[in-house]
C-alpha cells in the first residue's frame, strides 16, 4: 500500500495503518517480526523518526511488542480479542 502524501492523515498513521492490516489479515502472525524501521524508510519513503512514531501507536494500542536490541514483534494477544478463552480446551 502506497502511503498518500495528500491525506490530511499524518503518515505515521497511515503506515501503523498499513501494519495493522497485515496483522488482522494473518499476512503477520503473533510472534513475527514487524517491519524495521530501515525497511519502512525505503519501503515508504518516510523519515526514521515517522516510523518510530508509527511502532509507538502500535505499540500502545497493543498490536505489538518492542523487546530492546531485537526489534518489534506482533503482539500475542490481539487488542480485541478477549483475554481468556472460557476455560476450554
Amino acid at each position: 500500500m502506497e502511503i498518500d502524501r495528500f491525506d490530511p492523515t499524518p503518515i505515521y498513521k497511515q503506515v501503523a495503518h498499513v501494519i495493522r492490516a497485515r496483522i488482522q489479515s494473518g499476512e503477520l502472525r503473533p510472534k513475527d517480526p514487524i517491519p524495521s524501521e530501515s525497511k519502512m524508510v525505503a519501503d515508504y519513503g518516510i523519515a526514521r523518526d515517522t516510523a518510530r512514531q508509527a511502532v509507538a501507536l502500535l505499540r500502545s494500542e497493543g498490536w505489538v511488542i518492542t523487546i530492546p536490541q531485537r526489534g518489534s514483534y506482533v503482539a500475542e494477544q490481539r487488542p480485541e480479542e478477549p483475554a481468556e478463552n472460557g476455560g476450554e480446551e
